[in-house]
């Protein structure tokens, strides 16, 4: 087991444990000192790894997806400071979903980070990873809701498990939108029709919304940005900004 030396609390290491895939970043302030991707099964030895190369680190800013582990958290809080968000923590908007209890809280996370980025400014936080959500928090601070829809692999996975037939592909693009065959039929139905979702989705805010800015982020935000007509700010890692500016925030309000 690794255990922390003396730290000058400079640095935060900011943890987002996934379905399958743990995402970490450290850093110092706002500058990004490291990024790294690794599995769940890893996460004690690259922790170790991450804990070791940057011996400042006095705290770990975690938010999780999936069930807790509880055996790691004892491990990360043994370590070093450790800070868990969940629905007790403070955020910088009033909640009105109708079920706030059910709301995840990486979905919360991410409507922080857009608060606390764009002030003063209607928001739509798009996540296109396993499931893609939408997230719109207004001008006022108000987080109101939003949608969720199967992510690409997962259309991909469900043709392939509900039909007969169908082989198992995975996001490619298409070579145009009339697919003349049944692999390029897939590729057209599945990256387009998500594509016009989005499309479709960022219309209908605009259109009752102004002054918004469009956040798009997780594992297939690039490969989705490039072919978005809309203005958007594509930002994959922005889970992990998220994380340290709403730790930062929560630091400020407790010294206010």
């Amino acid at each position: 087991m690794y255990l922390c030396g003396a730290n000058k609390e400079k640095m935060i290491l900011t943890v987002d444990i996934g379905n399958t895939k743990i995402k970490a970043a450290v850093f110092e302030i706002d500058e990004v000192l490291g990024k790294f991707i690794f599995d769940r099964v890893d996460a004690e030895k690259k922790i170790t790894e991450i804990l070791k190369e940057f011996a400042e680190i006095s705290q770990i800013v975690l938010s999780s997806v999936g069930k807790d582990d509880f055996d790691l958290l004892l491990w990360l809080e043994s370590c070093t400071g450790l800070t868990v968000i969940n629905h007790d923590s403070r955020f910088p908007f009033d909640n009105r979903y109708a079920t706030p209890e059910t709301l995840g809280i990486d979905r919360m996370v991410l409507s922080a980070g857009a608060v606390l980025q764009f002030p003063v400014q209607n928001r739509l936080v798009i996540d296109a990873g396993t499931c893609v959500t939408y997230d719109f928090v207004d001008s006022d601070d108000n987080y109101l809701g939003g949608a969720i829809s199967p992510g690409l692999r997962l259309r991909y996975k469900a043709m392939h498990n509900f039909t007969a037939k169908l082989p198992l592909l995975y996001p490619e693009i298409p070579t145009g939108y009339v697919g003349d065959s049944t692999e390029s039929a897939m590729h057209s139905g599945v990256v387009n029709g998500l594509l016009y979702e989005i499309e479709g989705f960022i219309h209908r805010y605009e259109q009752q919304y102004a002054n918004m800015v469009i956040i798009l982020t997780g594992g297939d935000a690039e490969f989705l940005a490039k072919r978005l007509k809309n203005t958007i700010f594509a930002n994959s890692n922005f889970l992990l900004e998220s994380l340290n500016k709403l730790y930062l925030y929560t630091i400020q309000i407790e010294n206010d």
